[in-house]
């Protein structure tokens, strides 16, 4: 005989849970083994783990103290910058008026380090002049001599006033000496302070090339959006830049002055720097009006990233120096933690227990459905460890141990309509495919109030109650997968079993101890008042739960037929008059 729809059903969903397990394992199991960034352990977050503690000191062009708005904007750039860097449950604060307190989990890598400490100041500058890098020339007797130091007599004022940023009448014979004498690698070097209406020596940020530059044309505050990915040519990376109107017109206007020195490069190239240094130097190969320009250079996919996501998140107010950098111990420690996965354990024992004794051996279903939804959060929590920076906190625990209560409370939507519907009359395959049915839509829509209030927590709440929003709403998620590939296929085999399917006394489906002696609606079938001993207390006992089982609507029909009957009836009236 053909295996029923049902059988069938429940077999295809179990096999795709089967194979979603297989599936999150084996995307864990690349990261460990191939590309060697996973783990098979949840990252733990700074309250569980210590990390790395970085205080930033804020510096101003003319040394006045910062104000609070200014370092308020400056750590809310930074702590956007370490969100886009996949960093999870950090702690960025402000301390002294002038520092910046940047915690993170873990050991940060070089590329965080970067994203933290670069103040990301994008000043975009007409080239003027390039040279090597030298600070010294050979001289008449084959020696290497160095550039002397400018003198102060030089001239340093322009003979004529420059009309626009290319003009080469902002060189000047002080400022061509300063250039010569300039060294890329001194550390007294501050081009990101320099005055913006005034040219600068530079270098690139590799220190291979030296510059001269115009006053500022355009500012990183210009910017609204940037990107990264390759050229559809070369396949070099490139930064993506979007200008708002401002920048859009003004940037118009430098491409189409610098489209025109094409013979007379550098005068062509317009210098993008970053803290004042020069990361790139394109020729302007075209007059571009969009405003979409596009940064190219020596990058990589990791720095090209780096630099879309300051640009992005803008650029920091103020400059700012590392006061230091040190290793912290967590906040919490191992025995918080210790103390959270216990509560999460006795949480599941109760549940495991009070399922066994409500429930009989429908209890072993609850117990394995929890099972397999530990199994596929744990893995679930490595892999967003690796692939979104996910830490869990002592609050995201806290989160994991209240979906416990609120898997528990689908269960006992589905199988107290399982039980209605058997004591409704109908046969236990059939009370389990009618349960679901009308059990589902109230677990669909309990779920998504709670990921519904999880997504707005997680919107609103702070930082560190962002772990708990998180690790809720995920398991909620899990909980329906759950109910929907595992719970129901089980019981839609097990109800087919002898056991279940014949009710037995301890599958906590049995009809007789749920009260299921429906003759038809709102009526009952009287137990035999000769029945000896415990099969009496047993029929008294169905009695009085059908009785208390009646509706509203049942009762009153109940006494309608008494009414007829003459004032008996086979079944309890009991509330009837209500």
């Amino acid at each position: 005989m053909a295996t029923s729809t049902p059988v069938r059903h429940a077999w295809r969903a179990l096999l795709g849970l089967v194979i979603v397990i297989a599936v999150l394992f084996g995307i864990n199991a690349l990261g460990v083994y191939v590309f060697q960034k996973a783990s098979w352990v949840p990252e733990l977050a700074l309250d569980l783990q210590g990390g790395t503690q970085i205080i930033l000191q804020a510096k101003t062009p003319d040394g006045s103290a910062p104000t609070t708005d200014q370092m308020q904007q400056a750590a809310t750039i930074i702590r956007q910058r370490v969100d886009a860097s996949g960093v999870g449950e950090s702690d960025i604060t402000t301390q002294a008026g002038n520092q910046i307190v940047v915690q993170i989990p873990g050991q940060a890598d070089e590329q965080t380090r970067e994203r933290i400490e670069a103040s990301a100041q994008m000043q975009l500058r007409s080239v003027l002049y390039t040279g090597a890098p030298a600070t010294s020339f050979v001289g008449d007797d084959g020696k290497q001599t160095p550039y002397p130091t400018p003198a102060p007599t030089l001239q340093a004022t322009p003979t004529a006033s420059p009309s626009n940023g290319s003009d080469p009448s902002w060189i000047t014979p002080k400022l061509q000496a300063q250039f010569l004498a300039y060294d890329c690698g001194s550390k007294d070097n501050d081009p990101a302070n320099a005055p913006k209406d005034q040219p600068l020596i530079t270098c690139s940020d590799d220190g291979s090339v030296k510059y001269i530059l115009g006053p500022v044309e355009l500012d990183g505050s210009q910017i609204t959006d940037a990107g990264y990915g390759q050229n559809s040519q070369n396949g070099q990376w490139e930064v993506q830049l979007k200008f708002n109107a401002e920048g859009t017109k003004a940037f118009a206007e430098v491409s189409q002055r610098l489209y025109g020195l094409k013979a007379e490069s550098p005068r062509d190239q317009f210098a993008f720097v970053l803290d004042g240094k020069v990361i790139s130097a394109p020729a302007m190969n075209g007059i571009i009006t969009d405003g979409n320009p596009s940064i190219t250079g020596s990058f990589t996919q990791e720095s090209a990233k780096t630099l879309a996501d300051q640009l992005k998140y803008g650029a920091l107010p103020l400059s700012f120096t590392v006061v230091s950098s040190d290793t912290i111990s967590a906040t919490l420690g191992s025995q918080q933690l210790r103390i959270g996965l216990i509560a999460g354990l006795i949480g599941l024992a109760l549940v495991a227990v009070y399922s066994l004794l409500s429930y009989r051996a429908l209890g072993f279903v609850i117990i394995a459905s929890l099972a397999v939804m530990a199994v596929i959060t744990y893995v679930l929590l490595c892999i967003l460890a690796w692939r979104m920076g996910f830490r869990l906190s002592l609050a995201g625990v806290a989160g994991l141990i209240v979906t416990i209560g609120f898997t528990a409370d689908s269960f006992i939507v589905y199988f107290e309509r399982i039980r209605d519907e058997l004591r409704d009359g109908k046969s236990i395959t059939g009370a389990v495919e009618d349960g679901w049915g009308r059990a589902k839509r109230t677990i669909y829509i309990a779920k998504a109030v709670n990921i519904l209030a999880a997504v707005v927590l997680y919107i609103l709440a702070d930082a560190t109650v962002k772990g708990f929003a998180f690790t809720l709403g995920i398991t909620t998620a899990i909980d329906i997968l759950i109910f929907i590939i595992f719970t129901h296929p089980v019981m839609q085999l097990v109800a087919r079993t002898r056991f279940f399917g014949e009710g037995h006394a301890l599958s906590g489906m049995d009809p007789d101890a749920l009260g299921a002696v429906y003759r038809g609606r709102a009526e009952f079938r009287a137990p035999a008042v000769e029945a000896p001993g415990a099969a009496a207390r047993r029929a008294a006992r169905s009695r009085g739960e059908a009785a208390r089982r009646q509706t509203i609507a049942e009762r009153k029909l109940a006494a309608e037929a008494a009414a007829k009957n003459g004032g008996s009836t086979d079944a309890p009236t009991k509330g009837a008059d209500r």
